[in-house]
Order: structure tokens, then sequence, then C-alpha cells
């Protein structure tokens, strides 16, 4: 399940942390996986993901589909190992934070772009989860 804040016109609706939500979400739900927006301090820290029980997962949207500037692998990375600090880093998954055309208006951003963000996303996935 993907929690969507928004993706019109690389716009967002709501801003906000995990925590409200988190424990119902992660534990009273049959999913398997959160896909989770975290491209911007909007979504708040990782802290929630301590509710995440083994064997469920949840997918970091850590890269925009909003704007054309590609984050920094490192940035990333970093990001990832902070998350990690909250849930074992088996549980987790990297993803654009949302879809790249959520309406028919889509985002801001040219077709290479949202190949890159694949492509940066894929080279991340695999130095951190060989």
């Amino acid at each position: 399940m993907h929690l969507c804040r928004g993706n019109v016109r690389s716009t967002f609706i709501s801003p906000g942390g995990y925590e409200p939500v988190a424990d119902v979400l992660f534990n009273a739900t049959a999913l398997n996986a959160c896909f989770l927006e975290y491209d911007t301090d909007r979504a708040g820290g990782f802290e929630p993901l301590c509710f995440l029980p083994k064997g469920k997962h949840a997918v970091l949207g850590l890269v925009t589909s909003k704007t054309g500037t590609l984050e920094a692998k490192d940035d990333i990375k970093r990001r990832i190992d902070e998350a990690a600090r909250h849930v074992d880093i088996d549980q987790l998954c990297l993803s654009p934070q949302c879809g790249f055309a959520s309406t028919e208006e889509g985002n801001i951003l040219a077709e290479e772009e949202q190949w890159a963000r694949l492509a940066r996303i894929v080279e991340i996935a695999g130095e951190v989860w060989r």
C-alpha cells in the first residue's frame, strides 16, 4: 500500500510524520509492504519504523518524482542507514516517493529524468542489499 500525500504537477497535499498511524498501519492491517514517502522533511523522521513487525517491509520513497534534481547516491544511502537504526535493513526497500504521473497532468520532470531516478534506485539497491 502506498500512502500518497499528493502528486499533481509536482505538488503535495499534506505534511506530517507517520507517528499517528504507524502502529495501526503496520500491525492492524494485512499488508506486507507499505510504500512511504520520505523524499522531504515534511514526512518526518524514521522513528515510526520501529513499529514495523518482522515479516513486513517498508518501502522508502527517498527518491523524489517531483523535481528534476537527482539526489546524490551517498545522501540516499545515508538516509537508508538512518532508517535502519529503527528496523532491520532487510525489511527496507527503496523506491521513488510516488509515481511519475499520478494524474494526467503528470509532474514537472522530463522522461530522461524519470529514467535516471530508476537507474539510481537500482544502483543503490544493488550496493545496499547485494
